[in-house]
């Protein structure tokens, strides 16, 4: 099923103008890019916020690469033949065939984009409407362009966000108290790595508040005495 899914994929693949062909190619690149991008952006913008913020932020990034590596290591286990080679009767793929050895299985590209996906959503709610559209679109392209299975890519996509999420749920409370440390380190560096944090509004005294009874003007007036008439 899979088979015949990546030569329907593919073969509608040769059939798009050349230029779409050119941006399938490209933005397996260029979306890893545009989310390292959104990595930096969501760190600056959680630095004014509290330390469990900036936390998400920071392991952001840091859970993708580990999404990366349990891709990685689940590569180097199951060894599956490239589409690109072993799918009889399919069209040629758009770009090179990698090399024997660099197994398909799963997609390593989707694994960085669904890790990427899911850990930004979690330091940046707002975003998701833009990380989730780009994860699955850098895992289509990564079959139309002919190197992976459709299966590949789901499996990715999906190992990629549970071990993202997994990683930034362990490491969000030793990581929060971690940026609180470095706010009030003496080190600017890391004082300013760590963002200032929310500022603390000055306490608000009310009107008249702890004011002696009796003054409400400056030093208050003194009672005058009766004058006595002379007699």
């Amino acid at each position: 099923m899979s088979q015949d899914l990546y030569r329907d994929i593919t073969d509608f693949a040769h059939d798009t103008p050349g230029w779409l062909q050119l941006v399938a190619e490209l933005w397996t690149e260029a979306g890893l890019l545009l989310f390292g991008v959104l990595f930096l952006v969501g760190w600056w913008r959680a630095r004014p916020a509290d330390s469990r913020a900036v936390a998400l932020a920071v392991l952001a990034p840091l859970g993708t690469a580990f999404g990366y590596v349990v891709s990685e290591l689940l590569k180097s286990v199951v060894d599956e033949e490239r589409p690109c080679r072993a799918v009889a009767g399919a069209a040629a793929s758009i770009v090179e065939c990698p090399p024997y050895g660099d197994w398909s299985f799963p997609s390593n590209h989707s694994a960085i984009a669904g890790a990427a996906a899911v850990a930004l959503a979690m330091a940046w709610r707002g975003i998701v409407w833009l990380t989730v559209p780009m994860a699955l679109l850098m895992a289509f392209s990564r079959v139309f362009v002919g190197v992976h299975y459709p299966h590949d890519v789901a499996a990715g996509l999906v190992l990629g966000a549970l071990a993202a999420v997994l990683f930034v749920r362990l490491l969000t409370g030793p990581t929060g108290a971690l940026a609180g440390t470095m706010r009030t380190s003496r080190s600017a560096v890391a004082a300013w790595l760590a963002g200032p944090g929310p500022s603390v509004p000055a306490p608000v005294t009310a009107p008249g508040a702890g004011a002696a009874p009796g003054a409400g003007r400056a030093g208050g007036r003194r009672r005058r005495e009766p004058m006595h008439r002379r007699s």
